[in-house]
């Protein structure tokens, strides 16, 4: 055979789609999920957050990398030097790769082939810092005698404590994946892969490899995706590894959720994000392995987390101290942890749990945990951020524009833009609708293809229209998520519910008539018809704002209301607070044009500012069954729909008498608080006794 006609086909063969193999070599999960490329997001509530993310956040994260020199570490390390000083942190490395992540989900909603040549250009940069072998850790690579303090003096040596290694490896193959799917581009994949390789040979119980297990988990969810992608279950079983090895090397405690062997825990304990992560990991292996004792491993500690452990926002992490979860049922307010980072890890466990069990509380959840303890995280213009997600403040909380420790904001960075994966799913012959946004979404049921475009304002409303634009499949089931705030249910278990006796419904068309389906016990109303092109459902929630109260051992709860309308949860702002600690005087002049405002920290903008309620939010009492009123502001945070609600506020004069007033308390949504500066908040409020003693 010609020599060159060999090499060419060679050539060919190294760029034919991984997913090939992988969709042929291998199980998958028991539902799959409608991959970030299928799926294209159009405006509306999220796709205001795409382009924010993709004109602000993603380029801002960019320039980050740039100025805080993350990616000299990386050039550094292709020349070692003894001069060389160390970085930051060891996981410094994981912003470039994170934000390669985010940036490629968004090439597939917005194309750009001048952000390709940039990441592109970037990787040539990473490529450059890996050794032979595959190892790429520019923390001790830049300077091999003087490695970070953190990293230990040869490799492995301290990743159970703080080094990194394979938190590093794990965002790497993240982000690499997002990269190859978005793009085909295998550059930042193969660097991926020949570090993964190195891992894998290096890791493990036979000769010549050493036992470790991660001290900040994500690889292991990360070698899982590794596996689907590639199909070569190395990966899959590498990652299984380190979760069968937590508990039985050095590292045996409870921050690092290594205090026992991970299928004989049924709590969540310890630093909140690694927990997050170590659950999706055995989510994963769960789902594809069919491993019994992982499954219900997993399913004891959500269980814990949702009955036990879960803000009403969706947050994750109650304390401070360890960035972690606490006791059961304690859930404070005002030092709430909550970390973005730990709201994103709850929305991997989730998607997770559904991609194995296929019930829809599990995008209760998720769906929860979405739209009020993760989105709050990043300013609405995508500029700045939250570390912690408090649920009170006294003006001792504001979004920041960056942090040392990037995480949270390199973070929320990828994963906005990975939205668009989350939003369906499809076994056999069957859809599942699980998010409501405006859309258009391509499937392949069988081999035969359908596409199906959503149009909705969906969370301002519940109004949910479904047209079929193509159907070569025929028959198909239709399964749409009826979600928990509907059926009188805010989150799986009695942690919270509805005290107002209040009874929603929905409706479900098709084509203007009564559909023929039903709700079946997975929580989706399923309606199975041979579709044809043009024809239209259109689902109706009823979104009234409901009155929630908190299991009774919850103490920071007692005698509290929250409020919330469909899955957004409602509080309360005061004024902003200048730098004196004083409010402003309200302006009847308020600047609110596209609803971003100004901070106010100077004390010479208060003119400008606005606000809802002029007296102290936190002396209000609610009554037992107020009139709430639903006014919408479409000039006010790119949007919303405020509540109103009569309310009655106690003031406390010089002579220390007490004065009860009457007043009207305006609610926004959670996720737009503290865009006009510092100000007090809850989300909690204070009722008549009698109400939880019915």
């Amino acid at each position: 055979m010609n020599k060159t006609f060999l090499l060419s086909i060679i050539a060919i063969l190294t760029l034919l789609p991984l997913r090939t193999k992988a969709e042929t070599d291998h199980q998958g999960y028991p539902i799959t999920p409608v991959d970030f490329t299928a799926v294209k997001v159009h405006d509306g509530f999220w796709g205001q957050r795409l382009k924010a993310a993709r004109e602000v956040t993603i380029p801002l994260a960019f320039s980050k990398c740039e100025e805080t020199g993350r990616y000299n570490n990386f050039i550094n390390a292709a020349h070692p030097s003894d001069s060389h000083p160390a970085s930051e942190f060891p996981f410094d490395d994981t912003d470039v790769y994170k934000t390669i992540e985010g940036a490629s989900y968004l090439l597939q909603t917005y194309p750009d082939p001048k952000l390709e040549q940039y990441i592109d250009s970037v990787l040539d940069i990473v490529a450059a810092a890996q050794e032979p072998d595959g190892y790429l850790y520019t923390a001790r690579t830049m300077n091999p005698n003087h490695p970070h303090g953190w990293s230990g003096k040869k490799r492995w040596e301290k990743v159970e404590d703080l080094s990194h290694e394979f938190y590093n490896l794990g965002h790497m193959i993240e982000g690499a994946i997002a990269h190859y799917r978005a793009t085909g581009n295998r550059k930042f994949l193969d660097i991926a892969i020949k570090y993964a390789d190195c891992v894998c040979r290096e890791i493990g119980d036979g000769p010549g490899q050493v036992a470790r297990v991660p001290g900040h988990q994500i690889a292991e969810m990360a070698l899982a995706k590794l596996y689907l992608v590639t199909g070569d279950k190395k990966y899959l079983d590498q990652a299984k590894y380190f979760l069968d090895k937590r508990g039985h090397t050095s590292r045996r405690d409870q921050y690092s959720q290594a205090h026992k062997p991970v299928t004989e825990q049924d709590e969540a304990v310890g630093h909140a994000v690694r927990a997050a992560y170590m659950y999706a990991g055995m989510a994963d292996v769960a789902s594809l392995t069919g491993d019994s004792a992982y499954i219900k491993a997993i399913d004891k500690i959500w269980d814990n987390i949702t009955r036990k452990k879960l803000y009403i926002t969706g947050g994750i992490g109650s304390t401070s101290h360890g960035e972690a979860f606490g006791a059961n049922y304690e859930l404070p307010n005002h030092t709430a942890y909550c970390e973005t980072c730990a709201a994103i890890g709850n929305v991997y466990v989730n998607h997770r749990l559904f991609l194995l069990h296929g019930d829809s509380k599990y995008y209760d959840v998720l769906e929860r945990t979405l739209y009020n303890g993760l989105i709050s995280g990043m300013a609405l213009d995508g500029g700045s951020f939250f570390y912690p997600n408090p649920l009170s403040s006294y003006g001792d909380h504001e979004r920041k524009p960056w942090f040392g420790c990037a995480c949270c904001p390199s973070n929320v960075s990828r994963f906005i833009p990975s939205l668009p994966g989350y939003v369906y799913a499809s076994k056999d012959d069957n859809i599942y609708v699980n998010l409501y946004m405006p859309n258009s979404g391509e499937f392949s049921l069988g081999g035969k293809d359908v596409k199906l475009t959503q149009s909705t304002y969906y969370p301002l409303n519940g109004a949910v229209d479904i047209t079929v634009d193509k159907n070569k499949k025929g028959n198909f089931a239709l399964k749409l998520r009826i979600p928990g705030w509907v059926r009188n249910q805010p989150v799986p278990g009695d942690l919270y519910s509805y005290i107002d006796g209040k009874n929603p419904g929905y409706t479900v068309l098709v084509n203007g008539r009564p559909a023929e389906g039903n709700l079946t016990d997975d929580g989706y109303y399923t309606i199975d018809r041979k579709w044809k092109k043009g024809d239209r459902v259109t689902l109706n929630l009823d979104m009234q704002p409901r009155m929630v109260k908190a299991h009774d051992k919850v103490k920071a709860d007692r005698n509290l209301v929250a409020i919330e309308r469909g899955p957004l949860v409602y509080c309360a702002e005061g004024p902003v607070i200048n730098s004196s600690g004083a409010p402003y005087p309200a302006s009847k002049n308020s600047n609110e044009g596209n609803g971003f405002f100004t901070a106010a920290g100077d004390g010479k903008s208060g003119a400008n500012q606005s606000f809802d309620n002029d007296f102290d939010i936190h002396s209000v009492v609610v009554a037992a069954n107020p009139d709430i009123k639903v006014i919408p502001a479409p000039t006010k945070f790119n949007g919303i729909m405020e509540l109103a609600l009569p309310v009655q506020t106690m003031t406390t004069g010089e002579d220390g008498r007490v004065t009860v007033s009457d007043t009207m308390l305006t609610l926004i949504p959670y996720y737009a608080w503290n865009h006009r500066g510092r100000s007090n908040m809850s989300v909690w409020h204070k009722t008549s006794p009698r109400l939880f003693a019915e």
